[in-house]
């Protein structure tokens, strides 16, 4: 059912958000960075970054990395609107669009944004094929100069819903995993073979590190780097570079 209503969008959007955190303070949360420069509360000038993952784990980062100068980019459908307005009370910023509907529109967006907050893209929304990246990340990262950053998440023994992503939905008080990859540089004036090259190259790092974390979770064992996934930015307001660089290595004798 497609809601028209603005207040009933804005109703919807609330109770959106107040589920989405009381669900997710159930749950054991953990994460693993390949590099722990790429944690987006690391708000280091000059540094931004195009974040993918799959769009059936779409929560996790909602909930765990809002206020951390991060835009999400999501589709103009009406069935976006309530994502939208959730995205905003968690702290993202938004541009609205897809490559079926608004896309130009959305790329100059995205190329403005791109220049002071992070970009992040759910690459096989928002219709699918489930888990197959599309390819218009990869050009915004050659056109833009900016590193991609894969992502997986897993839950353990999540319900699932009768959709194209088969949309996961964890159980409370159950695990919560995720697995930040590194850095993946895609070179600039890359043509059609070569878009298509690095397209398949991100794909399958984003379903290896989806499949590490889901085992993860499953599996509930601990794993060498893991720190809790917390809500929070490790501190709040933006880093100077000298300050971010600091934490990383905190980070790094920490674990």
């Amino acid at each position: 059912m497609k809601i028209k209503s603005p207040a009933a969008i804005n109703t919807l959007g609330l109770l959106g958000t107040a589920l989405l955190r009381g669900l997710m303070n159930t749950l054991d949360c953990r994460w693993v960075l390949y590099d722990r420069s790429c944690d987006t509360a690391l708000d280091v000038p000059g540094r931004q970054r195009i974040y993918l993952f799959w769009h059936e784990y779409i929560p996790i980062p909602l909930d765990r990395r809002g206020h951390t100068n991060v835009t999400m980019l999501l589709s103009r459908h009406r069935d976006g609107d309530v994502l939208a307005r959730i995205a905003r009370h968690q702290g993202f910023g938004v541009v609205r669009g897809s490559t079926s509907d608004g896309a130009s529109t959305a790329l100059r967006e995205l190329i403005q944004t791109s220049r002071k907050s992070h970009i992040t893209i759910t690459p096989d929304g928002p219709r699918g094929p489930r888990r197959q990246l599309a390819v218009g990340p990869i050009y915004l990262a050659s056109k833009l100069g900016m590193p991609i950053v894969p992502m997986g998440y897993g839950y353990d023994r999540p319900w699932r819903v009768n959709s194209w992503d088969r949309f996961a939905i964890p159980r409370p008080f159950s695990r919560a995993r995720a697995v930040w990859g590194p850095e993946m540089i895609v070179p600039k004036k890359l043509d059609r073979d070569g878009l298509e090259h690095y397209r398949q190259q991100v794909e399958r790092m984003i379903n290896r590190l989806t499949v590490e974390a889901e085992t993860w979770a499953e599996a509930g064992t601990p794993k060498i780097g893991e720190l809790p996934y917390e809500r929070e930015p490790l501190r709040k307001g933006n880093y100077s570079a000298d300050e971010a660089e600091a934490q990383v290595a905190e980070l790094s004798r920490a674990a």
